[in-house]
C-alpha cells in the first residue's frame, strides 16, 4: 500500500491539543451578567443593596434545585437560576424585600408551571419583572439609571456582550433589536418634538444592557429559525415603539411579555401541524 493510499485509524491519530484556557459555556452568561453589576454598580450604585440581591439569587438558585428534582427528576445546573436571580436583584427597586424574593420565585416557577408541550414560553425573568411592575406598581419600580456622559462602562459592556453573544451565535438578535430600536427612536423624535438624545439614551443604561444580552437572547424561549428570530425581535423593537409613544414606562419588558410567547406558541401550533400532517402521511 503507498503512502498515499494508507489509512489512520483512530488509535494512531494524534492527541488533539487542548486550549489552555476553555470555558464551559453555561458559566459564561453569569460571569458577563456579573460583570454587567460590578460595572453598574460600582460606577453608578445601581444595587438596591446587596443583602436584596442576595435574596433573589438564593430564591432562584434553591427553587430551580427543589422543582428541577421534582419535575424533571434530576439536579439542574444553577447558572440559569442566578441569571434570573441576579437580574431580579439588578432590576427591581423596591424599600421591602418580599418583592425580591416573590419576584425571583415567580420567574422560576413560571419555567416549570407555565409550558406548552414541554416548552416554557416566557424568558423567567421578563415574566416575573413583568408581573411584579403591573401587579404591584406601588411598592416595585425597575432600574431606569443610564451610564450618562461617561462611555467607558458602557463600551466595556458592550465589548464583552458582543464578543459573547457572538460565540454563543444569537448576536443576530441584539443587533436587529438595537438597529430597530435607534431607528425607532428617531422616529419617536420626529413625532413627539422631543430631542433625540433623550429617545436614545435609555438603551446605554444598565436595564437595556440585562434586555438585549440576556431577556431577548434566552435559548429556551425564542423560536428556533434565524429568521424567526429576526422578525421576532422587530416586532418586539415595533410594539415597545407604540407603548412608549402610549407613555408606557416599562415598554421593553411588556414588549417581549407579548410578542415572545405569541411567536413561541405559533411556533408550536405550526410543529404541531406539520406532525399531524406526516402522521397522516405515513398512515
Amino acid at each position: 500500500m503507498s503512502p498515499a493510499t494508507e489509512t489512520i485509524t483512530p488509535t494512531q491519530m494524534p492527541p488533539r491539543r487542548k486550549p489552555l484556557i476553555s470555558l464551559d459555556n453555561r458559566y459564561i452568561a453569569p460571569a458577563f451578567i456579573t460583570c454587567i453589576l460590578l460595572v453598574g454598580h460600582l460606577s453608578f450604585g445601581i444595587l438596591e443593596s446587596y443583602p436584596k440581591t442576595l435574596l433573589a439569587i438564593v430564591t432562584s438558585i434553591t427553587l430551580e434545585l427543589i422543582l428541577g428534582r421534582i419535575f424533571l427528576h434530576k439536579w439542574l445546573h444553577p447558572a440559569s437560576a442566578y441569571i434570573s436571580g441576579i437580574s431580579v436583584g439588578i432590576l427591581v427597586r423596591s424599600p421591602a424585600y418580599w418583592p425580591y424574593a416573590l419576584c425571583a420565585a415567580i420567574s422560576i416557577m413560571s419555567k416549570y408551571v407555565l409550558r406548552v408541550k414541554g416548552r416554557h414560553i416566557w424568558n423567567p425573568s421578563n415574566f416575573g419583572i413583568s408581573v411584579m411592575l403591573f401587579l404591584a406598581a406601588d411598592t416595585v419600580a425597575s432600574l431606569s439609571i443610564q451610564w450618562g456622559n461617561y462611555l467607558l462602562p458602557m463600551l466595556v459592556i458592550w465589548v464583552l456582550g458582543s464578543v459573547i453573544i457572538a460565540r454563543l451565535h444569537r448576536f443576530h438578535i441584539t443587533g436587529i433589536y438595537v438597529a430597530s430600536f435607534l431607528a425607532f427612536a428617531f422616529l419617536r423624535s420626529w413625532m413627539t418634538g422631543s430631542p433625540w438624545q433623550s429617545e436614545v439614551a435609555p438603551i446605554t443604561g444598565p436595564m437595556y444592557q440585562l434586555f438585549i444580552f440576556f431577556m431577548i437572547t434566552d435559548p429556551k424561549t425564542t423560536v428556533r429559525s434565524k429568521r424567526g428570530q429576526c422578525i421576532v425581535v422587530f416586532l418586539v423593537a415595533v410594539l415597545e415603539m407604540v407603548l412608549r409613544l402610549h407613555q408606557v414606562i416599562y415598554a421593553p419588558f411588556y414588549a417581549l411579555f407579548i410578542v415572545g410567547p405569541t411567536a413561541m406558541l405559533i411556533e408550536i401550533w405550526l410543529d404541531s401541524r406539520r406532525e399531524n400532517s406526516a402522521k397522516a402521511v405515513a398512515a
